[in-house]
C-alpha cells in the first residue's frame, strides 16, 4: 500500500507535504484546547456544586442522600455537670441513627428534641451544625473535608444547668402547670429551665407511625405539654413586677430610701379615671406607707402612685435596663418579648402597668433577672445557657463568658432593694421561702387573669438567696403557677410558688 497523499483533482495543484502536516497539527491543537476548556468547565462546576453551593443543595427537602447522609453516624451530645443527657442509637434502618434522651422530661425543656420527622428544636436546634458535625469549626481541614465530603464527628454542648437545682425545680412544680427560671446573678449562667407539664422526647425522635402518633397526641394535649414555659411564654407578673417600680422610684430620685413616708392615699384614684385603686386586704395601713411596707405586704395603691409619679419615660428606661422589651434575645436559645408598654399617655394605664398588670407581661426567665439584677448589686448579667463547645475528641473549640447586660440600678440603689426584699420574706408574704441560716429576699405576686379578671390568677415568687449577708449571691429563682388559687392575692405566690423557689435555692446552695 502506498503511503504517498491522494492526488490532487484535475486541473488544481497538489498541497505541499509540510501543508499537510501543519493543517492536521493545527486540527489537533483546537481539539486538545476545546477538550481543555470542557475540563475546566467540568472542574469550576463541580468546585461550585461541591463548595459554594453544597449548603443549599444539602438543605434541598427533596435530597434525601442529606438526610440519609445526617443519620449516618452518631450525632454529638448535650451535657449537663459533665455528663450526657442524649445519646444516640442505631436503628438498623435507612437512617442508621437515631437521637436517643436520658431524663427526658426533666431537660426536654433545655434540650428540645431532635427528629427525624419534625426537625430539632431548642439547644437542639440551633446547635445543629455542631451537634451533627457540620460546624466548620469542628474539622481541621474544612475546605478540604467539604469537597471529599469527609464524615466530621458531631461535636459536643456543654450547658450551665445545675442538676440539683433543675431536679428540685421539676419536683416542685409536681403535675402544676408552671414554669421555673434560676439564674447565677454575678455571672447570668441558667441554672434551671423547668416547664410543666413536660413531655418525653424520646417518643419524637424516630420516622415511623409511632412518633407521628405521639406528635398528633402532644398537639393535641390542651395542656401544651411542648410548650417552653420558662422561655416562650409570658404571663403578667403582678406584684413581683413592684420591685422594677421600687427600683425605678429610688435609682430616679423619687425617694431618698425604702423607709421614707410616701404620699400615698388608700384608696388611691388616678387622674384620669373614676375607677379607684385599691388594695387586696383593706385592713392593712398602706396609706401613706413607706416603700419597705409597701413591698413587704404589698400595697397596690402605693406602687400604683409610685409608677404614675415616675412618669412613663422613666419607668419604661428602667424596664429596658432590667431586660424588657428586647425583640431579640436569645441564650442562644430565643427568648419571647417581655413587655412594658411605651407610649402610655393614660396614668390609669400607667399605674396599672407599674404593679404588673394591664399589659405588662414577662417570662419567668425575665422576673429571674428582675432579681438577679438586684442580688448582684445593680449589675444585670446576659443570661447564657452554653458553658463550651467541643469536638468529638473533647477538644474545645468555644467557650462562652460572662457578658454585662445593664446597671438597672447603682450598689446604693441596690442594697436598699435588696433589704426590702429580705424584710419580705423576714415578715411578709414571703416566709415560706425562709432558709435558716440563709439571707433569702423575695417578692410575691397574683396576677389577675381572664375577661373581668374571672380566669384563676396566676401565683408569682422572685427571690435570691446568699450564705451570708456579706457573700455574693449564687442563685436568683422566678416561679410562675398558671394554676394557683387563692382568695388573696400575695398569699397565692406565697403558698404556692415560695416553696418551689426556696427548694431549687437550696438545691444551689447545698450544692
Amino acid at each position: 500500500m502506498s503511503s504517498n497523499p491522494t492526488p490532487a483533482p484535475e486541473g488544481q495543484p497538489s498541497p505541499p507535504r509540510g501543508a499537510v502536516r501543519l493543517s492536521l497539527s493545527r486540527t489537533g491543537r483546537r481539539a486538545g484546547l476545546f477538550c481543555l476548556v470542557l475540563i475546566l468547565a467540568l472542574l469550576v462546576n463541580m468546585t461550585r456544586l461541591q463548595v459554594f453551593q453544597a449548603k443549599s443543595l444539602n438543605d434541598n427537602t427533596a435530597n434525601q442522600r442529606s438526610i440519609i447522609a445526617r443519620y449516618g453516624q452518631p450525632r454529638g451530645d448535650i451535657y449537663v455537670a459533665g455528663r450526657r443527657v442524649t445519646g444516640s442509637t442505631a436503628t438498623g434502618g435507612l437512617y442508621d441513627y437515631q437521637r436517643t434522651y436520658a431524663n427526658g422530661p426533666l431537660y426536654a425543656p433545655v434540650t428540645g428534641f431532635s427528629s427525624q420527622t419534625y426537625g430539632n428544636t431548642l439547644l437542639e436546634g440551633v446547635e445543629d451544625d455542631v451537634l451533627t458535625g457540620q460546624d466548620s469549626r469542628l474539622s481541621t481541614n474544612a475546605l478540604w473535608d467539604q469537597i471529599s465530603r469527609t464524615k466530621v464527628p458531631g461535636g459536643n454542648v456543654f450547658t450551665t444547668i445545675n442538676p440539683q437545682a433543675q431536679q428540685a425545680a421539676f419536683q416542685g412544680l409536681g403535675n402544676k402547670r408552671g414554669a421555673v427560671a434560676a439564674v447565677d446573678p454575678a455571672t447570668g449562667r441558667i441554672l434551671a429551665l423547668a416547664s410543666t407539664p413536660s413531655y418525653d422526647p424520646n417518643g419524637l425522635t424516630g420516622a415511623g407511625q409511632s412518633t407521628v402518633n405521639d406528635w398528633t397526641t402532644l398537639n393535641a394535649d390542651s395542656t401544651a405539654p411542648m410548650l417552653n414555659r420558662a422561655l416562650r411564654q409570658t404571663y403578667p407578673p403582678g406584684s413581683t413586677f413592684k420591685v422594677v417600680t421600687l427600683a425605678a422610684a429610688l435609682q430616679n430620685g423619687l425617694y431618698s430610701g425604702i423607709n421614707v413616708p410616701t404620699n400615698s392615699p388608700d384608696p388611691w384614684t388616678p387622674n384620669d379615671t373614676n375607677h379607684a385603686i385599691t388594695n387586696e386586704n383593706p385592713g392593712l395601713p398602706c396609706g401613706n406607707a413607706t416603700l419597705d411596707y409597701a413591698l413587704e405586704v404589698s400595697c397596690n395603691t402605693v406602687f400604683a402612685k409610685v409608677g404614675a409619679d415616675v412618669g412613663e419615660a422613666d419607668m419604661v428606661k428602667t424596664a429596658e435596663a432590667f431586660g424588657f422589651n428586647q425583640n431579640d434575645q436569645t441564650i442562644p436559645v430565643g427568648v419571647v418579648k417581655s413587655n412594658f408598654d411605651t407610649g402610655l399617655t393614660s396614668q390609669a394605664f400607667l399605674a396599672l402597668s407599674s404593679i404588673g398588670q394591664y399589659d405588662t407581661a414577662a417570662t419567668p426567665l425575665q422576673m429571674a433577672e428582675v432579681a438577679a439584677a438586684v442580688a448582684n448589686n445593680g449589675t444585670l448579667m446576659q443570661p447564657r445557657l452554653l458553658d463550651r463547645i467541643t469536638r468529638g475528641n473533647g477538644t474545645t473549640v468555644q467557650t462562652f463568658g460572662d457578658q454585662k447586660f445593664s446597671q438597672p440600678v447603682s450598689p446604693q440603689v441596690a442594697s436598699e432593694i435588696q433589704q426590702a426584699m429580705v424584710d419580705v420574706v423576714a415578715s411578709g408574704t414571703g416566709t415560706n421561702a425562709q432558709i435558716p441560716g440563709v439571707v433569702v429576699g423575695g417578692k410575691t405576686g397574683t396576677a389577675q387573669n381572664g375577661v373581668g379578671n374571672s380566669g384563676t390568677p396566676y401565683a408569682w415568687f422572685i427571690s435570691y438567696a446568699k450564705p451570708t449577708p456579706s457573700s455574693a449571691s449564687p442563685v436568683a429563682v422566678a416561679v410562675v403557677i398558671e394554676d394557683g388559687n387563692a382568695n388573696r392575692a400575695d398569699i397565692s405566690g406565697g403558698g404556692l410558688a415560695a416553696p418551689i423557689a426556696k427548694a431549687v435555692m437550696q438545691a444551689v446552695l447545698g450544692g
